[in-house]
Order: C-alpha cells, then sequence, then structure tokens
C-alpha cells in the first residue's frame, strides 16, 4: 500500500467513525440509557408495550405520624411457576434497596406486599418481577 493510500484510507475512517455513532442515534426513537434493557416502565415498556396493565406494579402510600406504608400491587395473574410475579423489590430515593417480598407460585394467589417505613419522605421506587416479561419499574411520593 502506498503512502498516499494509507493516508487516505486513515482520513476516510476517522471520519466515519465520527459520523456513524450519529446515524445510529438518530435512527431510535428514544436515547440509549444504560438500564433502557434491564427494567420497563409505563413510559418505556421496550418490546414489552402490550404487556403495561398487568405488569407495572403500583404503589399505594398510607400515613400515620412517622409511619408510612408502602403497598406494592402487580395485577398479574399467578399460574403457578409457568408464569407469575417472582418478587417485589423496594427503593429508597437513591435506588438503594430497603427491602423485598418473594412470591410463592403454589400459595400466592395475588402479587401484592406491604413494606412499613420509619421516618420515612421522598420518592420510593418499586421493583415488580415477572418470571416471562423481565423487571418493571415504577415510583411515588411517600
Amino acid at each position: 500500500m502506498e503512502r498516499r493510500d494509507f493516508i487516505r484510507l486513515s482520513v476516510a475512517s476517522a471520519g466515519a467513525s465520527l459520523i456513524t455513532p450519529t446515524l445510529a442515534l438518530a435512527a431510535g426513537d428514544e436515547p440509549a440509557t444504560a438500564s433502557r434493557d434491564i427494567y420497563y416502565t409505563k413510559e418505556a415498556p421496550g418490546r414489552w408495550a402490550g404487556k403495561v396493565a398487568t405488569h407495572l406494579p403500583t404503589i399505594e402510600i398510607t400515613k400515620a405520624e412517622d409511619i408510612t406504608t408502602v403497598k406494592i400491587v402487580t395485577p398479574h395473574e399467578i399460574k403457578g411457576y409457568e408464569h407469575y410475579i417472582v418478587k417485589h423489590v423496594l427503593l429508597d430515593k437513591n435506588y438503594k434497596f430497603i427491602d423485598e417480598h418473594l412470591f410463592d407460585p403454589t400459595k400466592d394467589s395475588a402479587a401484592v406486599s406491604t413494606f412499613t417505613l420509619k421516618n420515612y419522605s421522598g420518592a420510593v421506587y418499586a421493583l415488580s418481577l415477572c418470571n416471562k416479561h423481565d423487571l418493571w419499574l415504577n415510583s411515588a411520593d411517600a
């Protein structure tokens, strides 16, 4: 390869490497995030767009003095180990683990869990894990 051809190829490669990421981002509907394919939300259901109604956890907050009760419900059927909600996880406003509740599809008839927090205020995040349709995230203010 001649020196001029080598330089021309190098410049063309450098230019292509600058343009290609821009083209890839322009092709998608939404910006790429590190968590986009780890969990799903109402706004970003990804490949499970038809599953939002039965997989997105709902959060009910009740306060009494310094006690906050968080009730998480996922309106999902439990068909034994074939198809069920595996667990709910509760996270604090900084996405730090607070607690979790595991479901037993041989005993539980609904995916409902309740958590009690003392002296807590701010956002809470609920994760609901389906054995077939991945992890779903929702939030509420406590």
